[in-house]
């Protein structure tokens, strides 16, 4: 006797549902995708009880054409292929054929359609899978589906499904992607009679951002328009303080069809390096086109997964395109204050940051963009960078020895730049000449191949008759040496952009004039603009970050013998796996070598390691090795830095000298991305003096 027989169709669409009727907002999916495909302009959605009570979809779309309405129920009936050949150039969000009959397998479904203008349309209703009406109605032109009683006779998936508000939450996540991926459609979501959301449909994708997210998230987005021979991406992304506990504010939208994609995600997290909080996430809508032979999206059932055929490369421009973007923009958050409460009873609150958006028409193509309403001004042209009298001299131009060690003897310098360890202007003058050449104006000459500031309309700042010297507003006037701007024609850091030509034009880093020091803690300066706040820490860390990104870039030419060779306890296990992860120290100038048991030795570690602390980094970097289940070197480059730069830089509660102070606001002027420390934390905060006269009641 035959034991394998061919499956009832009914049954076969009450399996097929369990794929591609995952939820509710599954079945909300499908219809709205099916409206979009039909030409729609308006799109209403209504859901009661989270969609499981009642789910209808009404467009203005083509509608169906009468003899069409029962075929379309029918499993693997389409009108989105005709061959083969159209699997690979698909345009359509729909072309399975079986979203219709797999709901109608699980619940009740009405279909109201009609293909013209006169009024006369049909009617279906099929329930459990089985037809009980079809006629002729009146309709006006499009389609409108009514899906009651979801799950009805499968009691085992109504039994899983969640409450009504974590099922209204993700229908409505799926309306909000269809909206921002449909902006010239008019879309409204309706749950229990209440509008959840509601669009314009006039193609303004700014708008849908600002019903979607919010007012204040919209005016802290900047548009995006980038293009290549493949790829073609417009949207908007969010400024750095705009930032998510999650990934779910970043949508990515493949021609038309908002899509999940962890490579895109990664890309997208990689180009705000270093500007981020912990933990934290961007809000951005990116829209790509590509043609259809590109991608697959015959990947999975519910069409939310894709392929690419150049993965690899659509990351990579996507990285590039979000960083050149960020990269143009001046990031020193303003505080934006909310008044609440009505007479004698109001009080002002601090809101949130504010990053002020970079204008578009600066006067030249030196010189960075500005924004108005923040003040910030742009640097001056450039001006003859004349080498600094007594400034360090190497091989390169800059100074010291073959390997940068400064030639003023000090053999290993206990940290980039020891900011508040000397307290007299003697001392501050030999922290100046001590200071590698990287991110220092000091030792910036003519001969530098250039520092962390790159080209010089964007770095170098003459100084004005009448205005003290250095960026910093002060006197920067250290024994025989002046603070410098790197030369012109100075190159970014290969290790921070990937090829010189790369690096963009970097708005300017404000003048700014010291008062004094809070609190041990924050440097407070000002300019014709507003009062600056600075974070000393976060400043220092920046700086020193920037420095030892380029110094692991080349570790091998600055690793030294060890006298005493640091010894690192491990457990069993712990060893094991270091043993055969030796060379991955190795390439980041540390030669470890296991002396026996749990026990390892550090014989070499670059000089520049900050004194006193060579033992506590070795071992953290030990950790990150071991947690890790690949090991790739610009990730360990990466943390190395961070986890130096760190170690090395001044702490808060440490008092500075004006002369340190100053040539604190200088070096970080200089550096490549002056606005946020390694950890994504800000830098420099400011307070227009609007904004202090407000507080003050000068103005009313």
């Amino acid at each position: 006797m035959a034991h394998i027989v061919v499956l009832d169709e009914h049954i076969a669409n009450q399996i097929a549902a369990g794929e591609v009727v995952e939820r509710p907002s599954s079945v909300v999916k499908e219809l709205v995708e099916n409206a979009v495909d039909a030409g729609a302009r308006k799109i209403d959605v209504q859901v009661e009880e989270g969609g499981l009570q009642l789910i209808r979809v009404t467009d203005n779309g083509s509608g169906i054409e009468p003899e069409d309405c029962e075929t379309a129920f029918f499993r693997h009936a389409t009108s989105k292929l005709l061959s083969g050949r159209d699997l690979f150039q698909i345009r359509s969000l729909g072309f399975r054929g079986e979203a219709l009959p797999s709901i109608a397998a699980v619940a009740k479904v009405q279909l109201l359609t009609s293909s013209d203008d006169s009024g006369l349309g049909r009617v279906i209703a099929i329930e459990g899978g089985s037809l009980k009406q079809s006629e002729e109605a009146a309709a006006p032109k499009g389609t409108d589906i009514t899906i009651k009683e979801l799950f009805y006779n499968t009691p085992a998936r109504l039994k899983y499904m969640k409450t009504i508000q974590t099922e209204l939450g993700h229908i409505s996540d799926v309306m909000y992607r269809q909206a921002l991926a449909h902006s010239e459609i008019a879309i409204t979501l309706r749950h229990n009679g209440n509008t959840l959301l509601q669009t314009q449909g006039n193609g303004d994708l700014l708008q849908v951002i600002a019903s979607i997210y919010g007012i204040n998230a919209s005016r802290a987005m900047l548009p995006i328009a980038a293009d290549n021979l493949d790829y073609k991406i417009s949207g908007y992304i969010g400024r750095p303080d705009l930032t998510r506990s999650n990934r779910s504010g970043m949508s990515t939208i493949v021609n038309g069809r908002y899509i999940r994609n962890q490579g895109l995600y990664q890309a997208i997290l990689r180009a705000y390096h270093t500007l981020l909080p912990i933990n934290r996430y961007p809000l951005a809508v990116l829209q790509l086109e590509m043609h259809p032979s590109l991608v697959d999206v015959n990947v999975h059932p519910s069409k939310l997964e894709v392929r690419f055929s150049k993965e690899p490369e659509l990351n990579a421009f996507v990285e590039e395109s979000i960083r050149q973007l960020l990269q143009g923009q001046v990031l020193i958050p303003q505080v934006v204050k909310q008044t609440i409460g009505k007479g004698t009873n109001r009080s002002v609150i601090q809101e949130q940051f504010h990053f002020p958006a970079a204008r578009a028409d600066a006067a030249s193509p030196g010189l960075p963009p500005q924004d108005a309403a923040a003040g910030h001004s742009p640097a001056p042209g450039p001006a003859a960078a004349e080498p600094a009298p007594g400034a360090l001299r190497r091989e390169d131009g800059a100074g010291g020895d073959r390997h940068g060690r400064p030639a003023s003897g000090a053999e290993r310098p206990s940290s980039a730049y020891s900011l508040g360890r000397q307290e007299t202007a003697a001392g501050s003058a030999a922290l100046h000449e001590a200071a590698p050449a990287y991110g220092s104006g000091a030792s910036a000459s003519p001969g530098h191949p250039g520092g962390p500031g790159g080209t010089a309309a964007a770095r170098q700042v003459p100084q004005p008759q009448g205005r003290p010297a250095g960026r910093g507003g002060a006197a920067a006037s250290y024994g025989s040496s002046s603070y410098t701007a790197p030369p012109a024609g100075g190159r970014m850091p290969e290790a921070l952009y990937g090829s010189p030509e790369a690096a963009p034009e970097l708005p300017a880093f404000p003048e700014l004039t010291l008062i004094g020091q809070h609190h041990g803690t924050y440097l407070i300066a000002q300019n014709e603009e507003g009062l600056y706040l600075i974070d000393q820490h976060a400043a220092h860390e920046r700086v020193n970050y920037e420095y030892y990104y380029e110094k692991f870039g080349h570790p091998a030419d600055a690793s030294q013998e060890l006298l005493i060779p640091i010894t690192l306890e491990f457990t069993s296990a712990e060893s094991e796996k270091l043993k055969e992860r030796l060379n991955w120290f190795e390439s980041a100038g540390v030669i470890l070598e296991h002396f026996g048991g749990g026990t390892f030795r550090v014989v070499s570690h670059p000089y520049w390691f900050p004194s006193g602390e060579e033992a506590a980094i070795i071992e953290e970097m030990a950790e990150w090795v071991l947690e890790e289940r690949q090991i790739d070197l610009a990730k360990l480059r990466e943390k190395s830095s961070i986890l130096v730069s760190c170690k090395a830089s001044i702490k808060a509660n440490q008092k500075l000298t004006p002369e340190e102070a100053n040539t604190l606001i200088q070096r970080l002027a200089a550096c490549k991305q002056p606005y946020t420390c390694p950890h994504g934390r800000p830098i420099v905060v400011s307070f227009s003096t609007y904004d202090l006269e407000k507080l003050f009641k000068r103005v009313m």
